[in-house]
């Protein structure tokens, strides 16, 4: 182990270096979601004192993080270093193996905030960090660890740090989706402009060395991370530090965990506030509403804040390494119930509670303290669940199942694998390459109809790169598949709230008419498969009105054949057949 970690200080004795830059990076780039593949974890190990609270939660989520994926430890000196592998080991945390030791001067632990941001060219090739001006001007060995870290990991390294790209802000304070859209409260709008009322009132802790407008810092995101939605809420009144990560959290691309206090109580209502404006103006990467999970905002001895001493205690501030989330534990008879919203959110993964009972006065919890490196050569696969079929007169011929696969070699094969609910027998079918309008990068593969089966059908896409790597997503596979059920008809209980009607004329050689009957105002999509189940066409895509309307589609630009409509509005598929004559 000293073998090694002297080894690693030739890195910061200047025989290696990173590249650094202080404009944008030349290609297009695509900062990572935080559910994608890691390499690494990152924590700060700070200070050598045995009495600070903090120390045992590092050792828990050094416990933890080892069996999904390498843990950077980054420590002030080699004598921190020396305390870090110490402590771990009389906390029986095996560090033979999967745990390394960095030398990194730092001031806090608060990696989470001031650590490297993961950036990809081109969606999924060369992985790059970007580093922006931590927001506390009394922290300046923080401010250097992403360089640090690039060296570490021979990554270039782009910084926000010199005009006209001199950003301020805290990676707290940031949520992306992976693919373009990114969640902050106004503070970014206050640390660039000089305002100097910092987090938590401390006028010293926020720099700006020129103001920007909104509309530049956008530009900046966009230039660096490939951030072309920016979307800031008002912050909290109560929560001081107004950093997103205390109340709300992206499980995948469309669905958003929201914490959630008693009616009218602390920051409840300015949180109910900004989800409705979210819900209402914001719409997915796939043009639907977002979905959401509530998830309760734990008392301490039955208060809430602005109750004095009192600070927000939450569940969002979770951390994912791979198939495992750690989740911050302070009470017991509030934990059980945070885990089992977190498990049924995440079926297949591993839900490990951590007591943060010590961190959390300090305004922070496990997500604050960590900081993900994605691998250098993701297998991306995006894909928008299945959430409910109308198995209605027509019938579809098969459930397609369309996702977006992207690895830098390319892809080899991918497979659907699919069960119904009372077997563990997983049967599969091949994808294949899509004309899909928006990329060329989505693959379709067709689960068969389910004939006299109206129950939950599990599924799950697995891919191979042409290099021989192999993905799943769910990221478990089998274990955390996604679900629909297929409904019988639209008299059941669970009626659809949008349904298509009678398409005409049908067949068609011209334009066709396809009416939508929706009981209210709901998004949607229509979309256009051919008989492979390949997706050639999308008709529609935003909010439905209520009523009936109706959308034009054009047949003498398909070929002729047998092709198949779909609707998804309000969490049900409905189909009909279409013949292009």
């Amino acid at each position: 182990t000293k073998t090694t970690l002297l080894s690693l200080l030739l890195v910061f004795s200047g025989q290696l270096s990173a590249q650094i830059y202080t404009t944008p990076p030349s290609t297009p780039v695509r900062t990572m979601a935080e559910w994608e593949e890691l390499q690494s974890l990152v924590i700060v190990w700070n200070g050598g004192n045995s009495g600070d609270p903090w120390f045992d939660i590092l050792s828990e989520i050094v416990r933890h993080a080892r069996l999904e994926t390498e843990v950077i430890i980054c420590c002030d000196s080699m004598g921190i270093v020396d305390h870090a592998q110490n402590y771990l080991m009389d906390k029986n945390v095996d560090i033979s193996s999967k745990v390394s030791f960095v030398v990194a001067p730092n001031n806090s632990i608060w990696v989470r905030d001031f650590g490297p941001n993961c950036v990809y060219a081109n969606d999924v090739d060369s992985l790059h960090i970007v580093d922006w001006l931590y927001n506390r001007i009394n922290r300046p060995k923080d401010n250097a660890i992403p360089e640090i870290l690039g060296q570490y990991f021979q990554l270039p390294v782009f910084s926000t740090s010199v005009a006209p790209y001199d950003l301020v802000n805290t990676g707290g304070n940031f949520i992306t989706d992976g693919m373009g859209t990114a969640f902050a409260s106004e503070l970014v709008l206050v640390n660039n402009d000089q305002l100097k009322n910092g987090e938590c009132g401390n006028l010293n802790d926020v720099i700006g060395t020129s103001s920007h407008t909104e509309s530049s810092i956008d530009q900046i995101m966009q230039d660096f991370m490939g951030i072309d939605r920016y979307v800031k809420l008002d912050q909290l009144p109560f929560d001081c530090i107004h950093h997103v990560d205390m109340h709300m959290k992206l499980l995948d691309e469309e669905t958003l965990l929201v914490g959630q206090y008693p009616a009218g109580i602390g920051d409840g209502p300015q949180i109910e506030s900004n989800l409705q404006f979210l819900l209402d103006n914001v719409l997915t990467a796939f043009g639907t509403r977002f979905k959401t999970i509530r998830i309760p905002m734990p008392p301490q001895n039955g208060q809430y804040p602005p109750t004095p001493g009192v600070y927000n205690r939450t569940y969002t501030n979770a951390v994912f390494v791979n198939k495992t989330i750690l989740i911050p534990f302070y009470e017991e008879q509030f934990d059980t119930m945070a885990q089992r919203v977190w498990q049924e959110a995440m079926p297949g993964y591993k839900v490990v509670g951590i007591n943060c009972l010590d961190l959390i006065s300090s305004r922070g919890a496990l997500h604050c303290i960590t900081k993900e490196m994605g691998v250098r050569d993701p297998l991306r696969i995006v894909h928008q669940p299945i959430v409910g079929i109308l198995q209605n007169a027509v019938g579809p011929p098969n459930y397609p199942v369309t996702a977006l696969i992207q690895h830098r070699s390319g892809i080899a094969s991918a497979e659907v694998f699919y069960r119904q609910k009372n077997t563990s027998i997983w049967s599969s079918v091949p994808m294949y390459a899509s004309a899909h309008p928006d990329s060329a990068a989505y693959w379709t593969g067709n689960i068969p109809k389910q004939e006299g089966y109206l129950d939950t059908l599990y599924y799950y896409v697995q891919a191979n790169a042409n290099n021989g790597k192999t993905q799943t997503r769910p990221m478990p596979g089998a274990e955390g598949a996604w679900r629909f059920y297929i409904q019988a008809n639209i008299s059941s209980t669970k009626t659809p709230l949008a349904v298509l009607k009678n398409i005409y004329p049908n067949p068609s050689a011209g334009i066709s008419l396809i009416p939508v009957q929706s009981s209210a105002k709901t998004q949607a999509t229509i979309l256009i498969y051919n008989s492979l189940g390949v997706l050639v066409q999308k008709v529609f895509s935003g909010e439905l009105p209520s009523g009936t309307s109706q959308y034009l589609l054009d047949t003498s630009t398909l070929p002729s054949g047998i092709y198949l409509v779909q609707l998804r509005a309000g969490g049900w598929d409905s189909f009909q057949k279409l013949i292009r004559g």
